[in-house]
């Protein structure tokens, strides 16, 4: 018997957990049929004939958001067999919305999976699961997602109701008069309970799909003026009185005049004047960790020794993976030509990039533990206030954030966002955040021409941050982007320990997607770059040349003078840069073919024998570097982020105007740190320093000047009042 359970869930209650739990591996993602929101289901461990289907996080089936859109047209049209509502037990009346606002309504049997127990009870509370089940007239089971408490017994309950064909009680929970009104709406449309419910909150989609609907306009407007109140506000309103009925007979706290832990810490990091600097420092510190000291270590180790001549294991000398596959392709007589293949091109190119997988794994690691203990949620609350100021909502920080792993899945968390106008201009800057396949970049730069120095992988962070603002604020004073920032709504989890399994989880699952990609991408990528490295025409002839005389010099050397402004017009840097459209990682690995930065090069760096390193040292100054880095960092995304953009924007203009602006604001940054760089370090001045110092003077006048819309909008508002 094949059975289809659908889990659904506020966000941050803990439903993810929950899934991955109950799972495990047995899951597959992809995407709603018509639309972009994530699709995850998975086969039920010990069950493999029960598929669930994890909706998306919401806070009611009304139609705001596209994830709304998603789960109730799921829950209407493709009727799972049981819904597994996870309720946070430490936030319950908000949770109990969702709860009452259709699930119950909709006829599908429900199993109440009462999450977070434990930090119900440690905090005090007591909720009495019995009378809780009784007043809601569905089945309440107590659970810990986290700690993998009570999930079976959910999942066994809801295979039973299933089973038993036992649907759940739907209850009448509004005031008498609604009641009558939603009854006589049943009557005179002939619809269930819950449509007519829609019908008098005016839900545009159900109205729309009944042409009928419009007959109970007068019934509606009665109750409206008997309240003096709109139909939604009416049922919210009666909604929120029943829950605190249900709580007040089935909840009992111990909290009442104590202050929390989450709370006592939320005085701290959330408060005004601190809470930039603590956050600051936050990220400070993991960028310290995960680049300059831990990571550092980590990655001079895989480099200099599993990718380089040789590692040291318990005193015993082991070789490195190029001297055995050296000694291994001398000792079969291998070509020349393929030797040099395997040795310089897949292995220097992708073991460049495969050399920093212990770095990135280490800023994974930190990154999981705020996100599992609760902090960066409190971020997107703290950064909310900032953002709103120019023109962006905390949501929105919420794919930046989730940009810090990777762009892609940055660019889809901004479905989350209501407004259009704020969503594409989101998915047009969630990019300028480093994200992980950057970090490699980051480090090479930073070790190699900056001798290590602490500051250069933060400061890659926080350009990345003033990118954002500065965008928000130009962008949002024009015509394309003008108009009130989308509201956020978002409760704060309580802080909890992060387990050891969900950090893993979350550090395996992106750290796969980055080797994927070096496995793929990067190795073809790899070999191409050392095809075209190697071979060349010389004396009318095509064979293995001199790298500058090859193709690969020759095309770069056309393409060079567009960077010149920039400082890093060679050859080497334009292909790595251009490389870097393919998979920002690729640039790493273009180094590691072109430049040798792999094995005995890196053991270098990380001895601080920079005077060695004469091919990168000729081929950039600090200057350069930097600059080179900065393009880099805030330049068009890798070929997959611009398809998620694509795919995100649903429109090849908008995609191409995305492009364009990446593009443009990364190279007028470059240009200006560099031009007025060189001038104020070596005293040079000329044309470039001109069209910097002008483009400087433009940043300042679209940052300072005043929004030309909002003249518009207040004609246009004065112009309603008189028509009125």
């Amino acid at each position: 018997m094949s059975i289809r359970i659908a889990l659904a869930g506020n966000p941050n209650s803990g439903k993810t957990t929950f899934f991955n739990a109950i799972t495990g591996s047995n899951q597959y993602v992809g995407n709603w049929p018509g639309v972009t929101v994530e699709k995850k289901e998975g086969k039920i461990k010990n069950h493999k004939e029960i598929t669930l289907v994890d909706l998306p996080g919401i806070y009611s089936l009304s139609p705001y958001t596209l994830e709304e859109v998603v789960a109730r047209d799921f829950l209407l049209g493709q009727s799972p067999d049981a819904v597994i509502n996870i309720v946070d037990g430490s936030n319950i009346e908000r949770n109990l919305y969702l709860t009452t606002t259709q699930l119950l309504e909709i006829g599908i049997p429900v199993v109440m999976a009462l999450n977070m127990i434990d930090i119900v009870t440690k905090s005090g509370d007591k909720i009495d699961i019995k009378r809780l089940s009784a007043e809601l007239g569905c089945e309440v089971v107590e659970t810990s997602a986290i700690k993998g408490t009570g999930l079976t017994e959910v999942v066994d309950r809801a295979i039973a109701l299933v089973k038993e064909k036992k649907a759940n009680t739907v209850k009448k929970i509004f005031s008498q008069t609604v009641e009558n009104v939603i009854s006589q709406i049943e009557e005179t449309l002939s619809v269930d309970r819950w449509h007519a419910i829609k019908i008098f909150e005016r839900d545009e989609k159900i109205t729309a799909s009944n042409q009928n609907a419009g007959k109970a306009e007068n019934i509606i407007k009665s109750v409206e003026e008997k309240e003096d109140d709109d139909s939604e506000s009416i049922i919210t309103n009666e909604r929120y009185t029943y829950i605190t009925g249900v709580l007040k007979n089935s909840f009992s706290s111990d909290r009442k005049g104590k202050t929390t832990v989450s709370d006592k810490i939320d005085k701290i990091v959330t408060n005004r004047w601190l809470a930039l600097p603590i956050f600051a420092a936050i990220m400070f510190l993991v960028y310290y960790i995960a680049v300059t000291t831990v990571g550092d270590i980590l990655t001079g180790w895989a480099n200099d020794g599993l990718f380089g001549d040789s590692w040291s294991l318990f005193g015993l000398e082991i070789p490195g993976i190029p001297t055995l596959v050296g000694e291994f392709l001398d000792a079969i007589n291998c070509s020349e030509i393929l030797s040099g293949l395997i040795l310089d091109g897949i292995i220097g190119g992708v073991g460049a990039v495969l050399g920093f997988v212990p770095q990135i794994m280490v800023l994974f690691i930190l990154l999981a533990l705020l996100e599992e203990c609760g902090y960066m949620a409190r971020v997107a609350f703290i950064m909310d206030r900032i953002f709103r100021k120019f023109g962006l909502s905390g949501k929105s920080f919420i794919p930046i954030l989730i940009g810090t792993g990777c762009g892609i899945p940055g660019i889809m968390a901004s479905r989350t966002i209501e407004n259009d106008r704020d969503r594409r201009m989101t998915i047009m800057t969630t990019t300028f955040i480093p994200c992980g396949a950057k970090l490699p970049i980051i480090a090479l730069i930073a070790g190699a021409l900056f001798d290590g120095e602490w500051w250069v992988a933060p400061s890659a962070y926080f350009v990345g941050i003033i990118a954002i603002v500065m965008s928000g604020i130009i962008l949002k004073k024009t015509k394309m982007f003008t108009g009130n920032p989308a509201p956020f709504v978002m409760e704060l989890p309580k802080y909890h320990v992060p387990t050891v399994k969900s950090v893993a989880r979350s550090v395996g699952e992106r750290s796969w997607s980055f080797i994927k990609k070096a496995g793929t991408i990067i190795l073809i990528s790899s070999i191409g770059i050392w095809i075209f490295s190697s071979f060349g025409f010389t004396d009318g002839s095509f064979g293995m040349v001199e790298m500058e005389e090859s193709m690969l010099a020759k095309i770069g050397s056309f393409i060079a003078p567009i960077f010149a402004p920039l400082g890093f017009g060679n050859w080497q840097a334009t292909v790595a840069t251009v490389m870097g459209l393919v998979a920002k990682e690729e640039v790493v690995g273009v180094f590691g073919v072109l430049f040798g930065i792999s094995g005995d090069a890196l053991e270098l760096i990380e001895a601080g024998d920079f005077d060695s390193l004469q091919a990168i040292a000729g081929a950039f100054t600090t200057l350069t570097a930097y600059t080179f880095l900065l393009f880099n960092l805030l330049c068009a995304p890798c070929f997959a982020a611009i398809g998620a953009i694509r795919r995100e924007m649903s429109s090849a203009k908008w995609t191409w105007f995305a492009i364009g602006y990446q593009t443009g604001f990364a190279y007028a940054v470059a240009l200006i740190v560099y031009q007025l760089g060189n001038l104020f370090v070596n005293g040079s001045f000329g044309v470039g320093t001109v069209i910097a110092i002008l483009l400087l003077a433009g940043f300042g006048y679209l940052l300072f000047r005043r929004d030309p819309m909002k003249n518009k909008k207040q004609l246009s508002m004065e112009r309603r009042s008189i028509d009125v």
